[in-house]
């Protein structure tokens, strides 16, 4: 978490009021604030390290833009605090009164940790921030280019009935996974891989944005940001480019369209004569329709570059026909990494929803936003599963979100 903000000046550190970020300082406090609250003041009865902790980073009392004016501890001091806290809570797990909950908590904080370090990375991008620099990271040199050209086209799916979501087996799952319950998937026809730059500059190119028809909110989206393309490009001299954090680099045609909303999402789709996908047919789709499931299309082992496009290794978006070796078992490609993938599911609970101890981790967003799938090249791939629903309201262009289409 450090390594992503330690290059930053202190005034990068807070940087502007966004409606879709938060100042660093303060975000990096909030995540080992969380896991102090949880692991080891609420598992372990720890009196808190920082007796106004609370005051300064609950999310859930601290409305957004308040963020910018609290009187934060100075970034020495929060370096330390981080220190101190995931110490401690080390401890906490190896120590001889570790017990279930105390490791299951000690889990629940370290994916709150990977969800705001991917945040922490996409901040980068929406300041035009440069590329963070992390000098631990495996496998930094691995190499993602496709071996073939199987790729391309769709899959076929016969449908039937399906258990999605979590198992109670399962090692982890977000209350919002909770649980399993059967599902009738009608056939249909996937791409093997997501929608590719090129393929979206096609549809800009062709006035996608200027033809309201295409927009299935009227393009009121579309009119009140006077979109006209993607959020990261422009026009060269020589074609569309796009911005990787602080660089401006040509359009690579083959990788993954990135930074795209809903609505621009399912413009597309109608423009090309095709549909998002349902989160039950990308579920189905990533599991082969099978139960017991893995926890990835390959299996349960984590993934590897030949597998998928997580953790950094690639430091921005791969070739869409990479990781052929993570295949789902009918043969589509990076369901898991590169971009996350919107789904036209809303966010709503499971029939048998069960609220988690955080209970602000989900239910008070069921209604208001769209389930995306998958994970992202910054996505840890511990944090990432075949089961997880990432939900973003639908004008969201900072996330690190592009989709795939099904046959419509």
């Amino acid at each position: 978490m450090l390594e992503l903000v330690e290059d930053l000046t202190d005034e990068q550190m807070v940087g502007p009021l966004l409606p879709t970020v938060n100042p660093l300082i303060w975000e990096i406090g909030h995540i080992s604030w969380f896991q102090e609250l949880f692991v080891l003041r609420r598992a372990c009865g720890h009196d808190p390290i920082l007796p106004f902790g609370d005051a300064i980073y609950d999310s859930g009392a601290i409305p957004h833009d308040t963020r910018w004016w609290l009187n934060l501890p100075s970034r020495e001091e929060t370096v330390r605090y981080v220190k101190t806290v995931a110490d401690r809570v080390a401890d906490a797990v190896t120590g001889p009164e570790s017990n279930d909950v105390v490791r299951h908590f000690a889990r629940y904080s370290v994916h709150h940790h990977d969800t705001h370090s991917e945040a922490l990375t996409y901040t980068r991008q929406t300041l035009g921030l440069p590329l963070p620099t992390l000098p631990g990271l495996t496998d930094a040199d691995a190499a993602f280019e496709p071996s073939d050209t199987s790729w391309r086209g769709d899959v076929q799916f016969s449908g039937g009935c399906f258990l999605l979501g979590g198992l109670m087996s399962d090692p982890f799952v977000y209350d919002n996974e909770k649980w399993a319950h059967p599902v009738e998937v009608p056939a249909f026809a996937m791409a093997k891989a997501a929608v590719t730059q090129a393929e979206f500059a096609q549809f800009v190119d062709d006035g996608g944005y200027r033809t309201l028809g295409l927009w299935s909110d009227g393009g009121t989206w579309r009119a009140e940001t006077g979109a006209t393309h993607p959020a990261y490009w422009r026009a060269g001299d020589d074609g569309w480019q796009r911005r990787h954090f602080d660089s401006w680099v040509d359009l690579e045609p083959d990788l993954p369209v990135s930074h795209v909303c809903w609505w621009e999402a399912d413009a597309f789709c109608r423009w090309a004569g095709r549909r998002l996908p349902t989160e039950a047919e990308w579920e189905f789709a990533a599991a082969a329709g099978k139960q017991p499931r893995p926890q990835y299309p390959w299996g349960d082992n984590l993934p590897e570059p030949s597998h998928a496009a997580t953790d950094w290794r690639s430091n921005g978006p791969v070739h869409v026909g990479a990781c052929a070796e993570g295949d789902s078992p009918d043969g589509c490609r990076q369901l898991i990494g590169n971009v996350w993938e919107w789904t036209a599911s809303d966010f709503v609970g499971y029939p048998n929803f069960e609220r988690d101890a955080y209970d602000e981790n989900s239910e008070q967003f069921f209604g208001q936003r769209k389930v995306l799938r998958g994970g992202a090249w910054a996505t840890r791939g511990r944090y990432v599963r075949s089961t997880m629903r990432n939900y973003f309201t639908p004008e969201r262009r900072d996330v690190l979100a592009g989709f795939r289409t099904c046959a419509a």
